[in-house]
């Protein structure tokens, strides 16, 4: 029997928390979470979430309890091993991602430089 494949991103039991709440108050019915990466910020590359409708062609999805969360395609490789967390102090309340795979962050914390994972 094959060994079912690891996830490509880890989610924090404080992530699914906030995502399920996300899903239950969105307007209309949702997939799950999208993550991505865009290209800006001073770094090079940041984080991009967003309310998905349904799941994309290629997306790969992690289960959690009552919720989803899809990862783009163009994204997976940035983001193995990765963990997703949501954190709350006492000026903020975000979700944070640690990723091995980033190279460098700028400043303010917007952005990152990553580079894809390197595959044995």
């Amino acid at each position: 029997m094959p060994t079912p494949r690891p996830a490509v991103m880890k989610v924090t039991e404080a992530a699914a928390a906030q995502i399920r709440d996300i899903l239950a108050r969105a307007d209309k019915a949702a997939a799950g979470v999208r993550v991505g990466l865009e290209k800006g910020g001073c770094a090079g590359m940041s984080y991009q979430m967003d309310i998905a409708s349904e799941v994309g062609k290629g997306d790969e999805v992690i289960e959690i309890p009552d919720g989803r969360v899809l990862i783009d395609p163009k994204a997976v490789l940035y983001l193995l091993g990765s963990e997703m967390d949501f954190v709350t102090d006492k000026m903020s309340a975000k979700f944070v991602f640690r990723n091995p795979n980033e190279v460098s962050a700028c400043g303010c914390g917007e952005s990152v430089s990553l580079e894809p994972a390197k595959l044995a």
